[in-house]
């Protein structure tokens, strides 16, 4: 009887009786696993293909001109390039290399010298210096904390004393003049002072270049001035100045730009406007979205997408909330207090400023895809098939096949700028490539040498609020802020050097020329801005 009654009961209540003899704790490891596969596929997670792979990493994939003199050159010879690229284990999703590099990129500590530069608008950028002596100045610094504990009148004898010590005297702690100049271009919203940025400067400082950071206007701690310009994904004109004014200053020196991000855009333009007039020897273009109007479209995709668009948006309105001013005078504030995109801001701010009608033709207009054709420089090309940020879809592979000058580099693991590998997460991938392929390119046969040098640049450099070479007489930059020298001081202190009111026996085999006292000078510039 009982069989029967058994029977006649209805499936679903079967059922239910079978699932409530199952363990809870099955179901909480059910449920882990099922948030782990959502998260896996949602997060892009690879750490499995890492681990079938042996953890060896990707290799890194290389597109060119079969007849390229650069790859044949330069690039065969870049080891970083013909290897592979693995991922640290704990950060193998484009997402957590992208926001670990935002808020826990560990960037090295040191201050640029700062030299601010007017352009012919009335608009002023600021130009970032760290050259090899900065990248180990542990030794100035620890100058600056000594005379700050001595009395005023032993400063100049002990100042002088330690120069000689330390080997800085005579201009050694500015820049050596033969040594290749790397200009590099920040990314939306970015200054010398973002993780990766600092990542750079200081990695190639220490290998003994002199690096400057071109600031955007506005950025770096530098008001809008008066003007009826400010920087966009198209806007080249600044970054031509810059060029310009370094180059009329070290014509006979290898220069080199690095664009990252919307840098790297703005700075691929640039290359392909002036095609054969360029006045630089060498690129590197990192994370590049190619094409702003794909990037558009893939950037509102889906969720995590928009979460980046979401995050662009407002270190966009911060920006203009600190030059609301100027913003004011010539765009839609209300549109942009209002803007939680990237799109809905350029629509705001950007098209009005610019005078694009409408975002879409802003887009178009400012994308460098189109000018990869006519780039006459060695240019190599980073960028990863998981960037979240800039898409797959927008890579100009037919474009670096056309142009022996271009190489393209991909690789399938990185993110957006993160490409940080190693157990510790210390190393940055796409530091040490780009480092490398200019290590290789400036002592190479190819690059472009500045034979024909423009009349303006005979005639002499273009307008700087410096008085003399790029490394002196700066200002020292931290924090966003921009800290003067006082102008009196400097003028008690070239007095007082010129008298050699000195110790004697401090100041023996000290020589009272120019070069020292802009040594020295520099060195009680640091010592004031402890304060």
């Amino acid at each position: 009887m009982e069989i029967v009654s058994s029977f006649g009961d209805s499936p679903y209540e079967l059922l239910l009786k079978a699932l409530t003899l199952i363990p809870i704790t099955h179901y909480v490891i059910g449920f882990v696993l099922v948030l782990w596969v959502l998260l896996y596929n949602f997060l892009e997670f690879h750490i499995f293909q890492d681990l079938f792979s042996g953890f060896r990493g990707q290799r890194v994939d290389l597109t060119f001109n079969s007849c390229s003199q650069l790859y044949h050159e330069v690039v065969s010879k870049c080891t970083l390039l013909h290897g592979r690229y693995m991922s640290t284990p704990w950060l193998s999703s484009p997402h957590l290399q992208t926001t670990f590099l935002r808020f826990f990129g560990r960037p090295p500590v040191f201050d640029y010298r700062r030299e601010v530069f007017s352009l012919d608008d009335g608009g002023i950028v600021a130009l970032d210096w760290l050259t090899r002596f900065d990248g180990n100045d542990h030794s100035l610094n620890s100058l600056s904390v000594r005379l700050s504990l001595q009395p005023n009148n032993q400063l100049w004898a002990l100042g002088i004393a330690l120069m000689e010590k330390e080997n800085i005297a005579n201009g050694e702690a500015h820049q050596d003049s033969n040594m290749p100049i790397v200009v590099v271009i920040p990314g939306l919203t970015s200054d010398s002072d973002s993780v990766y940025i600092k990542h750079l400067t200081f990695y190639m400082a220490k290998r003994g270049w002199n690096v400057v950071v071109s600031n955007h206007r506005g950025l770096g701690g530098v008001p809008l001035t008066q003007t009826d310009f400010f920087y966009n994904g198209g806007w080249t004109a600044d970054l031509r100045k810059v060029v310009k004014h370094i180059r009329s200053k070290s014509m006979d020196v290898p220069l080199f730009v690095v664009g990252t991000s919307l840098g790297a855009n703005m700075m691929v333009k640039y290359l392909g406007e002036d095609g054969d007039d360029i006045l630089i020897d060498g690129a590197a273009a990192v994370c590049c979205p190619w094409d702003l109007l794909l990037c558009d479209r893939f950037i509102g995709r889906n969720a995590v997408q928009r979460f980046y668009d979401k995050a662009l948006g407002a270190g966009l309105k911060r920006y203009a909330k600190k030059h609301q001013q100027f913003f004011t005078r010539l765009s839609d504030w209300d549109g942009i207090e209002k803007a939680r995109r990237v799109r809905e801001f350029d629509t705001s701010g950007t098209c009005r400023i610019g005078k694009f009608d409408t975002a879409d033709i802003y887009y178009r207009e400012s994308s460098c895809v189109g000018y990869v054709e006519r780039i006459k420089v060695p240019l190599l090309c980073i960028s990863a098939l998981d960037d979240p940020v800039c898409t797959k879809e927008a890579v100009i592979w037919d474009e670096c096949r056309a142009n022996k000058n271009v190489i393209l580099a991909t690789t399938q693991h990185g993110g957006h700028l993160g490409y940080f590998d190693g157990m510790d997460a210390k190393g940055v991938w796409w530091v040490r490539a780009v480092d490398e392929f200019l290590t290789v390119l400036s002592s190479s046969t190819i690059i472009h040498k500045q034979n024909m040098m423009p009349d303006s640049l005979l005639v002499g450099p273009q307008k700087s609020l410096t008085d003399k070479d790029p490394y002196i007489h700066l200002v020292k930059k931290t924090e966003n802020k921009i800290h003067h020298v006082d102008n009196k001081l400097l003028q008690t202190n070239k007095i007082f050097m010129e008298r050699k009111i000195v110790s004697s026996d401090a100041a023996k085999g000290f020589e009272a020329n120019s070069s020292s006292i802009d040594s020295f000078i520099f060195i009680l510039k640091r010592f004031t801005d402890q304060f």
